[in-house]
């Protein structure tokens, strides 16, 4: 693979998910990523799993978060890790951005 260190965000395409969720894929290689998620408010986020860790830091915006059995009330500042297969899902509560970091990388969002 070669290697990339720059991806400038004119260069990104912006991915509508649907239900007022929208994804940017940002820098990436094959063991981790980082992409910008936002939500307006109401999206729901469905209960999912997936074999990659993942955390998620809140840049604006208010949620609710389930991970497991856990709910969290989150906003700015606030970060939540997800372990590798646990079910996790989320509301907006308040129109917001986070930032998604995976490891290894998710190539169904490539």
């Amino acid at each position: 693979m070669t290697v990339k260190n720059y991806f400038p965000a004119k260069e990104t395409r912006v991915f509508d998910a649907g239900g007022g969720l929208t994804r940017k894929v940002g820098a990436h290689a094959d063991n981790a990523m980082v992409v910008e998620v936002r939500f307006e408010t109401g999206t729901v986020a469905a209960r999912h799993h997936h074999p990659h860790e993942q955390i998620t830091y809140v840049i604006s915006g208010k949620f609710e978060f389930t991970i497991g059995d856990d709910t969290y009330i989150v906003s700015a500042g606030d970060s939540l890790y997800k372990q590798p297969n646990i079910e996790h899902g989320a509301t907006c509560l308040e129109a917001g951005t986070l930032l998604d970091i995976f490891t290894p990388r998710r190539e169904d969002f490539l």
